[in-house]
């Protein structure tokens, strides 16, 4: 596959993820996207998984170029967060905006509500913040050796489209991959995020010293097992799940009707309220 073109000019992508630089599923990335344009990663240096979109603010980040695997593709590491990872190769790595971010491909599924705990989609949506076309990608696999074939060859098929079309202002993609032979996965559903939650419990354990600590432990609770437009139906049914994810978490559904609440606007009703209260 020849590099795509971009106004004449080779795409830059900005490669990142919440596994470290180290991880097999980064490897699997690049791989993906090579054919598209020049790479540049940015990656923390160890893993990340579960940092949602933290970023660093206490500590001070060190950013390091490192010697690449791949040639023609730069490589960086930081000892910070996905996010901080996105904002360091704007801030210092970066003198143009990349044409894209992917991020991934995460040893795990993010799909339904993983999205808000995941470093991998908080690395994706960093990107968006700064108005970069931007993809995660995960598979259903947390082996550190996982398989991510199928994962190369239909994610490329995402790559290109979002290279030739574009996505819409403030929209990133959350890209999950079921583990199948490539053969086996029947193809691409655009879908919604499944409605559920994660039901955490924690395990207590006692150390050698006879001090008591809690590992976390858990299941996903599906909230709606019988829908078929969701990427759990998808992914549940062989096929690659692609949902569009919107930043702008403001439920408009409800800002009609909770203005119609009886706040008290001026500062005479709050004053005889506290009075009220004081009494």
């Amino acid at each position: 596959m020849s590099e795509q073109k971009s106004g004449g000019r080779t795409p830059v992508i900005l490669v990142t993820n919440d596994d470290g630089i180290n991880a097999k599923g980064i490897k699997a990335l690049v791989d993906m996207v090579k054919p598209f344009g020049r790479i540049v990663v940015v990656a923390p240096d160890e893993g990340n998984s579960g940092m949602s979109h933290a970023i660093t603010s206490k500590l001070p980040l060190r950013l390091k170029k490192r010697k690449g695997e791949v040639e023609g593709v730069e490589y960086y590491s930081a000892d910070g967060t996905p996010a901080d990872c996105v904002k360091l190769a704007m801030n210092q790595v970066f003198t143009v905006q990349p044409d894209l971010l992917v991020s991934g491909i995460n040893h795990g599924s993010n799909s339904s509500v993983s999205i808000f705990y995941s470093g991998t989609m908080g690395a994706t949506i960093e990107g968006c913040l700064y108005g970069i076309p931007s993809i995660g990608f995960s598979l259903l696999d947390f082996s550190s050796d996982a398989d991510f074939s199928g994962a190369v060859a239909f994610g490329r098929q995402v790559v290109k489209q979002v290279l030739e079309k574009g996505l819409a202002t403030d929209t990133c993609l959350n890209v999950n991959i079921p583990v199948l032979p490539v053969d086996a996965i029947k193809g691409i559903k655009v879908c919604r995020q499944n409605r559920g939650v994660w039901r955490e419990e924690f395990e207590k354990r006692t150390d050698p010293h006879g001090r008591d600590y809690f590992w976390l432990t858990g299941y996903f609770h599906n909230s709606e097992p019988n829908a078929t437009d969701t990427d759990e139906w998808a992914l549940n049914n062989g096929y690659v799940s692609v949902v569009p994810i919107h930043i702008d978490l403001t439920a408009y559904a409800e800002v009609e009707r909770i203005k119609q609440w009886d706040f008290m606007t001026d500062e005479a009703s709050v004053s005889k309220q506290n009075v009220e209260q004081s009494s």
